[in-house]
């Protein structure tokens, strides 16, 4: 499979990065176009990518390729990819706010375009991705983009409608994650630890809870449960969070991402 990166930022990069560590491709199966001269020219002499000269050269190259570009550059980024477009080959969008139907105003109603969004914790392997598609899209198509975002943490399909939602509880929610972690590290200061030393503690302890929900299937509620003995110091803490209406806090957040997410948008 021949993979295309039309931007090369923090979130293209890190795709990159993490698709050809997975799968050891090398030069000739994998290309990149940015307009950052330095950013292209690093990736082709450290990584081994095939730099190309044009969007539209890109397209041509490749099977599958991804629009890691801002919202604002979608448009002019179709425009120079539809020249190249043929309806074999699979178009995937990071672009946050931009709907499968406004790429299909520019690459045709056959086009086979899927639309993700990632998150930043793709940076150290550890993304969560959601993943929608068109019609024009088959069970192969999809696998494809399974091996792509599977590089970089975890993925999920869902509807097109639920993209908003998705912003909301993990696109966004790394930022949530690390005031809290901040938070934590910052009190810790006040009663004495040396910062860096507190921000360890506090971040894995994070990563450590993340890890107890995913791997044990208990649900989160009952693990709160099993840590907090009656009586005892967490429980205290527990009660005063709530007491404080720590749950409806993090749910107004979560709905200002949303709603932000819904008058972005475009499609």
């Amino acid at each position: 499979m021949r993979v295309g990166f039309i931007g090369i930022g923090n979130m293209g990069g890190a795709i990159l990065s993490g698709y050809m560590e997975k799968n050891g491709a090398g030069a000739g199966e994998i290309y990149a176009y940015d307009t950052d001269a330095g950013k292209l020219g690093a990736a082709e002499n450290e990584k081994g990518v095939s730099a190309c000269g044009s969007v539209g050269e890109l397209v041509e190259k490749s099977d599958v390729f991804l629009l890691g570009v801002k919202p604002d550059m979608c448009e002019a980024v179709l425009k120079l990819a539809a020249g190249s477009y043929s309806d074999d080959k699979v178009v995937i969008s990071m672009a946050a706010g931009v709907q499968i139907s406004f790429i299909e105003k520019f690459l045709g109603s056959k086009a086979k375009i899927i639309r993700v969004m990632p998150n930043t914790p793709a940076l150290v392997g550890e993304g969560m991705t959601a993943v929608c598609r068109n019609k024009n899209i088959t069970e192969s198509d999809m696998n494809q983009a399974l091996n792509i975002f599977e590089s970089i943490g975890r993925m999920c399909e869902v509807p097109e409608d639920l993209i908003h939602c998705v912003i909301g509880v993990s696109g966004s929610s790394p930022a949530y994650t690390y005031m809290y972690i901040d938070a934590l590290a910052e009190a810790a200061v006040k009663n004495g630890m040396e910062k860096g030393r507190a921000l360890t503690f506090a971040a894995q302890s994070v990563l450590g809870a993340a890890k107890m929900v995913l791997e044990t299937g208990i649900d989160p509620e009952q693990l709160r449960i099993n840590v907090c003995s009656p009586g005892g110091a967490t429980i205290e803490a527990v009660q005063k969070l709530q007491e404080m209406k720590f749950a409806e806090v993090v749910e107004t957040g979560f709905q200002a991402a949303v709603e932000k997410s819904k008058a972005m948008t475009k499609g």
